[in-house]
């Protein structure tokens, strides 16, 4: 029934944006021309440390072909000329789930023993494959290649063992496509289960080696099994201890997604006493660990996710001071929460005074905070180099990937970042992204210089379906600084009111729930505002989408 109902929603909202949909199904995808590109008279930065001033840069069958000053242009190459533009290498995320979808929660009722609870309610999958929850057409592969980001190392969604990671492109039309090193890592967390064993982290570490010592002692009887025949059992088969000889026999590491210290401590005694190599992502908290990080040898990549930027405090703001707190206590309160956030800030820089390489993660940050936050690191003190070096060279080595990926240099990958200054100007803009010599093009309208985007009003959205003319109509009000809004029209029974609405620059964003057959299903608009119009995308469902326009209605004068 709810699949019924969802797909009426479906029905409803093609109704309202269908044209749109038709003209892009209409619109035959043709291959190529050529699959030969040349940039001239760019500045080409081809690693940390190395730059070309106004060199030639030429891009041929998804690889670099050439990189220099006077280099031959192929006759079919189509040329862009690239003055003060300025390029990089494509920049890999350590650690994220860009792209991949959270699967429905299922088998969450009570079980019977709940101290020996079925594998998959304990949050133990290793066997699986996070290929089989990969989307190509979701917004945020785009959203991080338009930063220039081009290749990530993602891993699924669970709890202590969700599945294997795979090192994938952010570009294709499928899974498969854009993988570049499947079962790359083992993927695990400290996450106990809920309601059921292991429901602690100290649980969890003892699960954890527990399956581990039962791979091993499963590999060894196999091994043994398999030299001699004769007069032995058959042993067992199970695909979830199996999952753990590639990373027995070191052939993969363990991912482990450590934030805070304490979990890092506790990581690291445990790869000890087993053995295993070792990765731990999305470190936000470990500047008091670094000692321990680098004896242990294990690759690091820090979050790219910062505390927010402390604002200055008005006298009377004092909602979150307990009342029985003296101004002394608060101002000690204040230093200690001042202390940690320049730690917090200044931890890529800790890291690279220590010597020990890191890469990013993308894990838990905003796409859009990124580049603000990077720029935030390397007024902390850390080099605009040492930054480059953490989204190319640095984890293009630490997953091995440097002989494809990490430097423009001929023969390698043709993933790159193309950006009109320098890519840490607080000013730059990507203009062009490759991923496998694929161009992409960033055409994001940006509001013009000094111009207030205005989206108080009433806007239009029209259709044209086989049943008829579709309208519906976005009314937007403004009442100090929050917005609020409605959306109605002839295929609403009545007017709905936003859950959500806000705009960002001249990126516009509302949220409103329909209800059909008895189910509520929320539907979410992204746009961006040009002028009295605005293009974007509607979604809802399991991450269907459709492409949305309006225009808004000019206001009658009296």
């Amino acid at each position: 029934m709810k699949n019924c109902s969802s797909g009426r929603v479906y029905l409803l909202l093609s109704l309202l944006f269908v044209p749109l949909l038709l003209r892009a199904q209409d619109e035959r995808e043709l291959p190529p021309v050529t699959r030969t590109y040349a940039f001239t008279n760019v500045n080409i930065i081809q690693a940390p440390g190395r730059k070309i001033d106004m060199a030639t840069l030429v891009i041929k069958d998804g690889l670099i072909k050439a990189v220099g000053k006077n280099i031959p242009i192929p006759a079919e190459a189509i040329i862009i000329k690239s003055d003060s533009l300025y390029v990089y290498a494509g920049f890999i995320d350590g650690l994220s789930r860009t792209g991949v979808v959270k699967p429905r929660e299922e088998n969450r009722d009570r079980v019977k023993d709940p101290g020996n609870p079925p594998d998959d309610r304990a949050g133990i999958t290793p066997q699986i494959d996070v290929r089989n929850y990969i989307n190509p057409s979701e917004k945020a592969i785009e959203e991080l290649r338009t930063i220039g980001f081009t290749t990530a190392h993602v891993v699924p969604y669970g709890g202590m063992l969700p599945g294997s990671g795979a090192i994938v492109e952010l570009a294709g039309k499928s899974a498969d496509d854009m993988v570049l090193l499947s079962q790359s890592s083992l993927y695990s967390e400290l996450t106990p289960a809920e309601r059921v064993y292991p429901a602690t982290t100290m649980a969890v570490i003892a699960k954890w080696r527990e399956l581990y010592r039962q791979a091993s002692q499963q590999k060894t009887y196999a091994s043994v099994y398999a030299s001699n025949r004769a007069g032995i059992e058959r042993p067992g088969s199970s695909r979830l201890l199996e999952s753990f000889y590639p990373v027995i026999d070191k052939r993969i590491p363990v991912l482990f997604k450590a934030e805070k210290v304490w979990d890092i401590h506790r990581i690291l005694t445990l790869q000890k006493d087993l053995g295993f190599s070792l990765i731990i992502g999305d470190v936000k908290e470990g500047w008091d660990v670094t000692g321990k990080l680098k004896t242990s040898g294990a690759k690091v990549f820090l979050s790219l996710d910062l505390p927010e930027e402390k604002k200055e405090e008005k006298k009377d703001d004092k909602k979150d001071v307990p009342k029985s707190m003296t101004d002394a206590e608060k101002e000690a309160l204040d230093k200690r929460k001042a202390e940690f956030a320049t730690k917090y800030v200044g931890q890529a820089l800790t890291f690279q005074q220590a010597g020990i390489p890191f890469g990013f993660s993308t894990l838990s940050v905003k796409t859009k905070d990124i580049q603000a936050n990077l720029r935030r690191m390397i007024k902390a003190g850390l080099t605009e180099d040492q930054a480059l070096a953490a989204l190319t060279t640095t984890p293009a080595q630490l997953l091995g990937l440097s002989d494809r990926l990490g430097s423009v240099d001929a023969g390698k990958i043709a993933n790159l970042v193309i950006s009109r200054k320098p890519y840490f100007d607080e000013k730059s803009k990507v203009k062009y992204v490759f991923v496998e010599g694929i161009l992409y093009k960033n055409e994001t309208p940006e509001p013009k210089k000094d111009a207030k985007v205005v989206i108080e009003g009433e806007w239009d959205i029209t259709s044209e379906t086989p049943q008829g003319k579709s309208e519906s109509v976005i009314t937007i009000k403004k009442e100090g600084d929050k917005y609020t809004g409605k959306i109605s029209g002839n295929r609403f029974p009545q007017a709905i009111t936003f859950d959500e609405i806000s705009l960002d620059g001249n990126k516009l964003k509302f949220v409103f729930t329909m209800t059909e057959g008895g189910n509520a299903f929320k539907i979410t608009v992204d746009a961006v505002v040009e002028g009295t119009t605005f293009k974007g995308n509607a979604t809802f469902g399991q991450n269907e989408k459709l492409p949305v326009e309006g225009k808004k209605k000019p206001q009658l004068k009296n």
